[in-house]
C-alpha cells in the first residue's frame, strides 16, 4: 500500500489559498484530502473570514475524509500529551496521523518532532 498523508490545518489553508510552492500544489492535487476533525474546527472556526472563504473552506472539507474522535485517538491523544509539552489541538492531529499510519502534511513541523513513530513532510521544504 502506498504512503497516505493526513493534512494539517496550515497546509490546507496555503494550499486553497495558493500560498504553497508549485510543485507541491501539484502534489497535493492528486492527493485524497484525510484530515482530522481538529482540522475541520480550526479551519471552519476561521475569525473574520469571509462567506466566500468560508464556502471554500467548506467545500474543501465537503469533500475530505474527516477522522472524528475515537477512542483509539483520545488514548493516544492523551499519551502524546502526557510525553510531550504539546497543545490539545496539535496532539489530537498527530494521535489522529499515528493511529491511521498516516504521514501527516504540515509546516510546522517543529511542533511535532520529538513523537516517535510520526512521519512528517513539508510542503514547504
Amino acid at each position: 500500500m502506498g504512503q497516505s498523508f493526513l493534512m494539517d490545518t496550515n497546509v490546507i489553508i496555503g494550499y486553497l489559498s495558493k500560498l504553497l510552492p508549485a510543485e507541491a500544489s501539484a502534489s497535493i492535487d492528486q492527493l485524497p484530502a484525510v484530515i482530522s476533525v481538529i482540522t475541520r474546527i480550526e479551519l471552519l472556526g476561521w475569525y473574520n473570514a469571509t462567506p466566500a472563504q468560508l464556502e471554500k473552506l467548506q467545500l474543501f472539507i465537503g469533500n475530505a475524509q474527516v477522522y472524528d474522535l475515537n477512542e483509539e485517538i483520545i488514548v493516544q491523544t492523551i499519551t502524546l500529551r502526557q510525553q510531550h509539552k504539546i497543545k490539545l489541538p496539535d496532539a489530537v492531529i498527530a494521535a489522529t496521523a499515528l493511529v491511521y499510519d498516516h504521514t501527516l502534511l504540515t509546516r510546522n513541523t517543529g511542533d511535532f518532532k520529538n513523537i516517535i513513530g510520526l512521519r512528517m513532510e513539508s510542503p514547504w521544504a
